[in-house]
């Protein structure tokens, strides 16, 4: 469920397992043809879109899932927003993540609840919001962003998808100038220039642990392979992409959608090692 820290967690978690819509937290409208209006259910508040209007209060403690009727007639459907309709459709400073890249990383990271991870940037707090809900309420992130100015807007939207942020920090700085946790599980590099991280990456993170680069181009990741290769402390260097194309599966026809979410990022992933050089063999030839 996507809340804002509006209404209690105690109130959240009666509306989960009565299925109901409360104060405070996000609805997602849906029209007939697929067009989708995220809304903060607030008292008082209503819904306009070019189909009319809905108050919140004839949604507030009404059920998830079901079908509302604006002032001209219209029904959407009223829903919880998953975390990628979320980061589609929320407020944004600098690039977000796209959804099909977000499950990956947190994939081919291994992030995994209970996990310490430093990530850096935090851009408008699209990753750092699956990062938050991958670790769970025993792990830890800690942000770094240089842009001091983007750093309201990440934290308003994060707040707005967990509501308790307790066990993440931001720090405004440049990482690459050295990471302050130790025995850190995962780092997390979206900038654009992972290369100039990897000293302190590596200083911070556990043996055995996993560095994760997203870049957008291929000359982005050949500089930073070459140079995980040259460090010497990484091994088991991968690159990959996604690309996501969706369906329509009607009764008459089956066929690939007319657009579809192709090139958006490569995935770099490498472990931390003992230097090759220790065991007597060469770990790139």
């Amino acid at each position: 469920m996507i809340t804002s820290n509006d209404a209690s967690p105690d109130a959240h978690n009666d509306a989960a397992s009565n299925n109901l819509f409360v104060p405070g937290e996000l609805a997602l409208f849906l029209d007939r043809k697929g067009r989708a209006y995220l809304q903060t259910l607030t008292q008082g508040e209503e819904f306009h879109c070019h189909l009319g209007f809905i108050p919140h209060a004839e949604v507030i403690g009404q059920a998830v899932g079901g079908w509302y009727t604006t002032s001209r007639g219209h029904v959407l459907l009223g829903i919880r927003p998953t975390l990628g309709d979320y980061v589609r459709l929320m407020p944004r400073g600098p690039q977000v993540i796209y959804a099909k890249d977000l499950g990956n990383i947190v994939s081919m990271a291994d992030i995994f609840p209970g996990a310490t991870v430093v990530e850096a940037g935090l851009g408008s707090g699209a990753l750092t919001t699956g990062l938050l809900r991958a670790v769970g309420p025993a792990g830890r992130l800690v942000s770094y962003e240089i842009n001091e100015s983007v750093v309201a807007k990440a934290e308003s939207n994060v707040k707005s998808v967990i509501s308790d942020t307790s066990r993440w920090t931001v720090k405004v700085g440049d990482i690459a100038e050295g990471i302050d946790a130790k025995a850190v599980n995962r780092v997390v590099l979206d900038l654009p220039e992972p290369w100039r991280v990897l000293d302190a990456a590596a200083n911070a993170l556990s043996t055995g642990g996993i560095l994760l680069c997203f870049l957008p181009t291929v000359l982005q990741v050949h500089e930073l392979v070459l140079a995980l290769q040259d460090d010497g402390r990484y091994a088991r260097i991968e690159t990959a992409e996604t690309m996501l194309r969706g369906w329509n599966v009607t009764r008459r026809s089956v066929r690939p959608a007319h657009r579809m979410v192709a090139h958006s990022g490569f995935i770099t992933t490498a472990v931390r090692c003992v230097p090759p050089s220790r065991q007597g063999y060469a770990l790139n030839p």
